[in-house]
């Protein structure tokens, strides 16, 4: 496959990721189908351990994801053998823990599933790192969720309290616990002569995208009302949230673990990836100019959902200033661009278009733009 040089140069360095043997769980998702497909461009053996796809359609599947990678291991991070056998076949240097259960309104209806998944699953994917001499960087994917929220209008720190209201937030909260334990333990950055392991946890906003069909979100409620022709119920149409394109975060990640495996424990501890502040804006907002990329109108596009609804906050926002000064991370795509692109990607699936080559060029569009800054 055809790699650019600009990709390589904006997140890789002089080829870093070229034949760097490296695990994503949760790789059959929306993100880690993004950020597999974004390492098969640079090079890198990509060794996948997820269950099935969540939903059909689904990224994986659409955008060929399965067609780059060295292996997929279809397993549940709750097995921890199965976890732990993965590990030690892949040897990999550079982990990705994205894998999840990453749906709020379903953490109420099975709050014990996300618990295991979103805790336990930290937990094993840890453990099985601490027993792989191979490993070198850590990137565990929580969410900006994990902050205890008291509705400020200003940004979350790192620093900042865990929590969480319902047991999605709560679980991830408690899985950035999980990983500072495991962090000092096993992973201590003052011991890191002795161990060579770098361990990060990484929490981002709102993440749209093209190729996400999960339930209870957004942008793909949205996407499923406009192609059945049928007004979407809204939940909280004033509920500020930090809207972010997929590649933003995504980007972070793949800057971060570099400088975890090139500097170590310099950079093994938590960071924010949010968008630009002006990103940060109501739902009913998004909703409208969603229905306008689509179709040139917002008549008729959504109808207020009064339906009993479990507890949702109403303002969240991420304070970034630590990966702008440290990492030299800087979100890159406006609001505007981050709608149009993800509502062109939905547009060329539904036209029947090459996926796998549209979803590269929105890889390629985006590292443009980063190349610029």
């Amino acid at each position: 496959m055809a790699r650019t040089g600009a990709m390589e140069d904006v997140v890789g360095g002089t080829g870093f990721w070229r034949n760097r043997s490296v695990l994503i769980t949760g790789h059959t998702g929306f993100k880690g189908s993004w950020l597999a497909l974004w390492l098969e461009t640079l090079g890198a053996r990509v060794t996948g351990l997820a269950l099935a796809p969540p939903t059909q359609p689904a990224m994986f599947e659409v955008a060929g994801v399965g067609a780059g990678m060295e292996r997929s291991h279809l397993a549940d991070v709750r097995d921890l053998a199965a976890v732990t056998a993965a590990v030690t076949q892949a040897r990999p240097e550079v982990v990705f823990h994205l894998a999840a259960q990453p749906i709020v309104l379903r953490s109420y209806v099975e709050p014990v599933e996300t618990y295991a998944t979103n805790v336990m699953g930290v937990a094993h994917l840890l453990e099985a790192v601490r027993h792989c001499d191979s490993v070198r960087a850590v990137v565990m994917v929580t969410s900006d969720k994990c902050y205890e929220n008291r509705e400020w209008v200003w940004g979350y720190r790192e620093t900042d309290a865990m929590g969480g209201f319902d047991p999605y937030s709560s679980s991830k909260g408690c899985s950035e616990l999980v990983t500072a334990a495991y962090r000092s333990s096993y992973f201590n950055p003052a011991n890191y002569g002795s161990h060579g392991v770098a361990v990060a946890s990484v929490r981002a906003g709102n993440v749209v995208g093209g190729g996400d069909w999960a339930e209870d979100r957004l942008i793909p409620d949205l996407v499923r009302g406009l192609i059945a022709g049928k007004p979407v119920p809204i939940r909280n149409p004033h509920a500020v949230r930090p809207w972010q394109h997929v590649l933003e975060p995504l980007f972070g990640y793949l800057r971060l673990a570099q400088l975890l495996v090139e500097q170590g424990s310099d950079y093994a501890e938590a960071w924010n990836f949010g968008p630009l502040d002006r990103n940060a804006c109501p739902v009913g907002q998004i909703v409208d100019r969603v229905m306008a990329l689509w179709d040139g109108s917002t008549a008729s596009g959504w109808v207020s959902d009064r339906q009993p609804r479990p507890h949702e906050n109403v303002f969240l926002k991420l304070d970034c200033s630590k990966a702008n000064a440290r990492l030299g991370w800087r979100a890159q795509w406006d609001i505007e661009t981050t709608l149009r692109f993800t509502i062109n990607w939905y547009q060329k699936w539904q036209r029947g278009e090459d996926m796998r080559a549209a979803t590269l060029n929105d890889i390629r569009a985006y590292v443009a733009k980063a190349s610029e800054s």
